[in-house]
């Protein structure tokens, strides 16, 4: 399977993002035109790849034109001037879309439904900024910049490559943050836009020096469709490609480009996570009251067990050893409820990986009684195991040893 990796070298936009997929699989370039000619929203709208060279890397660009010119070029031209002093979106001369009218075209185009599912999914991440940002709800926003041929365009044809490249993952890097003013409809506002910094909630974001609308609406939405802006990759992947869509914009000393890293992953390897680790030795407290503290340990949520052990201490004291495994959000939680319970006046703490196996609950009838049992999918094949608790009403070791085995061959015959 293939997973996908952006780095925003100079930021992201939709036509950057579309370029980038392009650059990696130019012979997806026919297929495009002809499905953007399906959609009803960018009629007499045309398209153009081009190989683009900025003196330091090589890539792709994608253009939207309409009546030959691109749409910045039609704002300039209707507006007799460009204010060099702000952002390079001029304020666009377009009537407003309303997100309801896009979706329902959208709906009944002759598009593709996976690519119509994945434009509309962006553009409902758009709506539902927009409508936090002026107080509305999503069904009554309507789209200024956003609405226009262009970046309409632009989404369509990202969902439509999204759809064809069928990725079973994307990344992000850090995200440039920007600076100044952007010229929209509702004047003059901060970069990034208010809708923008909605989308880009929870991503990692860097300041480069570097002034301007880094992240257009457009490229925050596609990434907040595609991206879990949590997620970090720990597993071996093996780097099959690169690839950059550039944008139309010139940054001092900077390639205006996203690179995309495409990998090929491995067999899907066993599943993982991580845990916090807490540890400390207890030479002063009683077994008895030792007891009854990891008791109250046990009962905290976020603690996933513990482990305690006699180990010698300094002048040949036995001393009790404390592991305690936690969930990473409730460590602190845990490091408090630890100084609570017991004597120790230090605790080590580190987060770790672990390998866990996937496991799922299950019952089967034994002997006139329903056992509860742990099934587990091992790499060799699937194993269970039943509770322990559940037998703690049938006398003798013989019986459980018996009931054990009804219970084993109730589950081979379920397997097969």
């Amino acid at each position: 399977m293939l997973e996908f990796h952006l780095d925003a070298v100079g930021g992201i936009a939709g036509d950057m993002f579309a370029a980038a997929l392009l650059d990696f699989r130019p012979d997806l370039e026919p297929g495009l035109i002809a499905a953007l000619s399906l959609c009803p929203l960018i009629e007499g709208v045309e398209f153009e790849l081009a190989g683009y060279n900025d003196g330091v890397l090589t890539g792709r660009r994608f253009s939207v034109r309409r009546k030959g010119r691109r749409a910045e070029e039609q704002d300039v031209h209707a507006q007799g001037r460009y204010d060099h002093g702000d952002d390079h979106h001029a304020h666009r001369h377009h009537a407003h879309a309303e997100w309801r009218l896009i979706r329902e075209a959208l709906v009944i185009s002759k598009l593709d439904r996976e690519t119509v599912r994945h434009a509309i999914a962006i553009f409902t991440h758009l709506a539902e900024a927009e409508g936090r940002v002026h107080g509305v709800t999503p069904e009554h926003v309507r789209f200024h910049e956003v609405g226009a041929w262009d970046s309409i365009a632009d989404i369509v044809a990202a969902a439509w490559l999204i759809a064809r490249i069928g990725a079973a993952r994307w990344t992000i890097g850090a995200l440039p943050l920007g600076s100044g003013r952007v010229r929209t409809a509702h004047g003059l506002l901060p970069v990034p836009a208010p809708a923008t910094a909605l989308l880009l909630e929870g991503f990692t974001t860097i300041d480069d020096g570097i002034a301007g609308e880094r992240v257009t609406p457009t490229g925050a939405a596609i990434l907040r469709h595609l991206c879990d802006p949590f997620e970090s990759i720990r597993i071996p992947r093996r780097l099959i490609g690169s690839s950059y869509g550039f944008g139309t914009k010139r940054l001092p000393g900077l390639s205006n480009c996203v690179r995309l890293l495409a990998f090929e992953t491995f067999d899907p390897p066993l599943p993982q996570d991580q845990v916090v680790v807490l540890e400390c030795e207890i030479d002063d407290q009683t077994g008895e009251d030792m007891a009854h503290a990891i008791d109250n340990l046990r009962s905290n949520k976020g603690v996933l067990d513990i482990v305690q052990m006699p180990v010698f201490g300094k002048k040949g004291r036995m001393m009790t050893h404390l592991r305690i495994l936690t969930e990473p959000a409730a460590r602190d939680d845990i490091l408090a409820a630890v100084f609570d319970e017991t004597t120790t006046i230090g605790i080590r703490h580190s987060l770790t990986d672990r390998t866990i196996l996937p496991r799922q609950a299950g019952t089967v009838e034994a002997g006139g009684r329903s056992l509860r049992l742990k099934v587990v999918e091992r790499p060799s094949g699937r194993t269970a195991k039943l509770e322990a608790d559940d037998l703690t009403a049938v006398k003798t070791s013989a019986a459980r040893t018996r009931l054990r085995r009804l219970a084993e061959d109730r589950i081979e015959e379920e397997k097969s």
